[in-house]
């Protein structure tokens, strides 16, 4: 499946806003759920909709077939939720929603929250995916006569 080039929205108002039919009820749904749990930046960042909590938590993206609600941690968050697929880097996980399938606002929250807490408790996920450098010792410094 090919993406689209788009010219990418200013704000996530504009986003929603850019979107129509199922796919607009989807996201409306999801983020209102996601936004009713405090503790979240909103904006747009590569092309969607992305919340951060010390760093990027979730992240919602409308395509032509469907709605994917993804989680930089979300491998960790499969028993809440059954249907997220691992993919990608990080411990990625997203919820592929199609037109008739819906998440309930019940788990929207306690994913949203457990994202947050995720990151509260490791930090920036994108910290925890760099390669650790191997540090040079440091040759002492000579004392000045």
């Amino acid at each position: 499946m090919t993406m689209k080039k788009m010219i990418p929205a200013a704000n996530p108002d504009e986003y929603v806003a850019g979107l129509s039919g199922w796919r607009r009820d989807c996201v409306d749904n999801l983020r209102a759920n996601v936004r009713a749990v405090n503790g979240l930046e909103e904006a747009v960042k590569w092309g969607h909709l992305v919340y951060s909590s010390n760093g990027p938590a979730l992240l919602i993206r409308a395509e032509d077939q469907r709605v994917l609600f993804g989680f930089w941690r979300g491998k960790r968050l499969q028993k809440v939720e059954p249907r997220l697929k691992a993919s990608g880097k990080y411990e990625m996980a997203t919820l592929e929603l199609r037109e008739g399938m819906s998440a309930t606002p019940a788990i929207v929250r306690k994913l949203t929250k457990e994202a947050i807490a995720l990151n509260k408790a490791l930090g920036d996920p994108r910290d925890a995916a760099k390669p650790k450098r191997a540090t040079k010792a440091r040759p002492a410094k000579r004392a000045r006569r």
